[in-house]
Order: C-alpha cells, then structure tokens, then sequence
C-alpha cells in the first residue's frame, strides 16, 4: 500500500478514535477494536521488513501518520508509535529472530521496558532473565516484550546493556497503570521469573549504531538509521500530534465565542502554530537527511545525529508549549472535564517525561558537540 493510501485509511478512522478517546482513558488501554483496525490499515507494518509482510516506509510517513492519530487520541498514537517503532527495532536483530516473531504471525505487536532492570545468568545457548520492569506502553494488546538488562562484566563489573526478546507465555502483566495523563497507554509491569531467551533474541543498541559503516551492505537504509533518532521520535510524535489536536479543537471552540475577536488570543494561536510547525519541519528535515546519508551508503554525520536529538527534544518541548499557550487562554471551560484541551494537555505533559524526551542530556550533548568537545554517548 502506497503511503499516501495507508494516511487517507488512517483518516477515515481518525473521527472514531477521537469519539473512542474518552472510554481509552477511562478504560486504561486502547480498544482491541481500535487496535484491530490500525492493524488492518498497515500502521504497524509500517517500518517492518518487506520480507516480512512489511512496507519498509519513510520514517517521516510513519511519524505524520502517528501524528494524525494521536491528534484524535493521544494514547492511541503513543501506543501505534512505539508498536511500529518496536517493529523496526526487531529488524536489528538476527534474522532468526525476525523469524522467530513474523514467520507465524506477521502482525505480531512487540511492547518495551529498556530500563535495565532485569537480571542475567548465563547458561546453555543464552541467558535466564528475571526481574520487573515498568511502563510497558501497549503491552495488554503484545505478543512479545523487549525489556532491558545489563550482562554480567568482568568480575562481577556491569556488563553491556542488552535488549532482550521475550515472548508473552514467559512473562506475566502486572496492571498498575494508574496515571494523570496518556492513561489509556495501559503501560504496566511486565514480571519475568527465571524465562530462558537464547542468544540470538538479545540485540546491543550500542553496538549497531556506533559504528554504522559495520552494519552489512545488504541492509536496507531504514534500518541504518541511527538507534536514537527512531526510537525517541516514537516518543515525540505524539507528543507534538497531542498538540495538533488541542490546537484543532481550540479553534473549533474559540470560533464560536464573542471572544475570538480579542487580538491577544489572536497573538497566542500564531505563537501555538509555529511552535507546533516548527516541531514537525525540524524531526521531518533530519530523518529525510538522515535517510539520504543511509540510502547512499555513507556514514551519518555526528553533527546530523546531535541535531536531530536536539530537535526532537526541542519538539516536545514546543509541542508542550503550545498546548501550555491554549490552555492558559481557554479560560475556566479549559479546565473542565472531559475537554479535548485540557486531556491533551495532560497527555503531552506526560509524554514529555519520558527519559527519552529529557532535554538536559540531548541539548548539553549538541553544545558539546558544537564546540568541538568529546561526546561520550555511543548510541548517538
């Protein structure tokens, strides 16, 4: 299905996603219908290997998709964002692994916890992992779990941290999602006791985007993306998409009422505008970017990589800040609810915790970077 087809799809499910936002939340996971249908409408195939039922799209495509659906509900785009994300993460791994997943089941949804909570023993062919991980974004709808841990070092030193691969009869679901904003993530604990996962289900992140000239000439240029500009867009996309939404259903409201002629209300919707546009050209021009270097088989810059961490840590910041501007000029009606400003309104705000949308780390390492200083992050 041709990208433009698979975003008219999405469209035309867009106004039930947004009728079904309020029960997402209240409910604390997206519907399996809703689920059913971005299945069937290719979203999670998105980024997934052709040799694998997959459409190997442009991660700028995938993320304006994401957008479109966290605008409606932003629960159900950061499920549907890090649900395709995680299949891209998948084609990092051995292809036995991708075999593992997709052979039987080419729709199979994998949901994370990448913390390193877990604890390895090495035995026969692999590792026994046990241990509790939170914020399992999605993982009620997953057939697999990727969770984080480190590998035993050198006496007794911390190892590598890993990803590991766990398919969903070795683990249990602990339900504790009980959160102010994206409450229908259903992003709860995952509990692992003593689960065997074989060597090749374990994926080093490190590893494959230090050094990209050592990923094999044969892999497609999507998946020589670097590591850390995939996977924190998945995070930052709804984020700004929330913000689209609350900045649409603002207007709709604001056009109705005596006080849309007021020119400092005008003054505050071209500030959330540009905030909101310059956070989706920004993402938009470094993946393109990114892609360019990748589909001509040359490395990606270092400068590229810093810039497009910072930018995406800026983006949902700017997101953040243009919900922050509607909000405070939506007067008392903003605060009721259930009100798409004032839900959207949390849900970025919780979206913007997450580690990977911190902007301290990613702003200090482009600086640093700017002034000709060492960088330490290997997964850059």
């Amino acid at each position: 299905m041709t990208n433009g087809k698979l975003l008219e799809r999405v469209r035309d499910l867009v106004p039930d996603i947004r009728e079904r936002a309020a029960n997402t939340e209240r409910q604390r996971r997206v519907p399996e219908h809703t689920i059913r249908e971005l299945a069937d409408a290719g979203v999670f195939r998105m980024l997934q290997p052709r040799r694998f039922g997959g459409d190997e799209s442009s991660p700028v495509k995938f993320f304006e998709v994401i957008r479109a659906i966290a605008a409606a509900c932003p629960s159900t785009g950061w499920v549907a964002s890090v649900f395709g994300t995680h299949a891209w993460q998948l084609a990092l791994f051995p292809l036995e692994t991708q075999h593992d997943v997709w052979s039987h089941n080419p729709d199979a949804l994998i949901s994370t916890s990448y913390v390193p909570a877990g604890t390895l023993t090495p035995v026969d062919g692999g590792f026994e992992l046990s241990g509790r991980w939170g914020f399992s974004s999605g993982c009620d709808h997953a057939d697999w779990v990727m969770v984080g841990a480190l590998a035993p070092g050198v006496d007794g030193a911390p190892g590598i941290h890993l990803t590991l691969l766990v398919p969903c009869g070795d683990y249990r679901i602990d339900d504790v999602w009980h959160a102010v904003g994206l409450s229908g993530t259903g992003s709860h604990d995952i509990v692992i006791d003593k689960a065997f996962v074989p060597v090749h289900r374990t994926h080093d992140a490190e590893l494959h985007n230090a050094e990209l000239g050592g990923v094999p000439s044969d892999v497609p240029a999507l998946y020589r993306l670097p590591f850390t500009s995939i996977l924190p867009s998945g995070v930052a996309a709804p984020v700004i998409g929330a913000a689209q939404g609350a900045y649409a259903a603002y207007l709709e409201r604001m056009r109705q009422r005596a006080i849309a002629t007021d020119p400092f209300t005008h003054v505050h919707i071209a500030r959330a505008a540009s905030e909101i546009d310059a956070a989706i050209l920004q993402m938009d021009r470094n993946l393109s970017e990114e892609l360019r270097y990748a589909e001509a088989g040359e490395d990606i810059p270092i400068e590229l990589r810093l810039r497009a961490r910072r930018d995406q840590v800026r983006g949902t910041e700017r997101a953040v800040e243009a919900i922050e501007l509607l909000f405070r000029i939506s007067g008392g009606r903003g605060a009721h609810t259930p009100n798409v400003v004032e839900r959207h309104w949390r849900d970025a705000h919780a979206g913007s915790l997450h580690l990977a949308n911190a902007a301290e780390r990613a702003l200090a390492n482009f600086g640093r970077g700017e002034l000709e200083l060492p960088v330490e992050d290997r997964i850059l």
